[in-house]
């Protein structure tokens, strides 16, 4: 069984309009936020194989404080351009693409690209907020053969969620 949690940076920041959207920031809520979600991880016995997260700076330090927080070695923290904005056709390749012995990943990234992926793979939200985390178990040994027939929702949550 392979399982995927697929992590939307924490709230960004918009203080500074002359700054590259890649180049936002965590906001306060943010960085008050993803170590919440990080325990709820640990509440959960959850600890990844391997992180991936895009460049963003609000994504790369959402990644960041979760692996501190999990106590992860930083190796299993890998920093991937094509995950900013990224599509689901973009997300899932990637994700199909993985090598096998890694058995629970992190994605860490952004909508719209979050979304469309839960939807693609069979889960049902109207919007992953920030910091949110949606996973999915699938039913095979080989992240290739990902598909919506052999995924369904493991757990959804949020900062919110009570």
């Amino acid at each position: 069984m392979k399982k995927i949690i697929l992590v939307r940076h924490g709230k960004s920041a918009w203080d500074n309009p002359l700054l590259a959207d890649h180049d936002r920031p965590l906001a306060e809520r943010g960085l008050r936020d993803v170590p919440v979600m990080g325990f709820r991880l640990i509440q959960r016995g959850i600890s990844p194989d391997l992180i991936l997260s895009s460049t963003a700076t609000r994504a790369a330090q959402t990644a960041k404080k979760i692996s501190k927080v999990l106590d992860l070695d930083q190796a299993k923290l890998v920093y991937q351009k094509s995950l900013y904005h990224a599509s689901a056709g973009t997300l899932l390749k990637l994700v199909q693409g993985l090598d096998d012995s890694y058995s629970l990943v992190f994605l860490v990234g952004h909508n719209p690209g979050m979304n469309d992926l839960i939807e693609v793979l069979g889960g049902n939200i109207d919007n992953l907020p920030t910091s949110g985390q949606y996973g999915f178990l699938a039913d095979t040994d080989q992240w290739a053969k990902l598909s919506p027939n052999n995924s369904r929702t493991w757990f959804f949550d949020y900062p919110k969620k009570p």
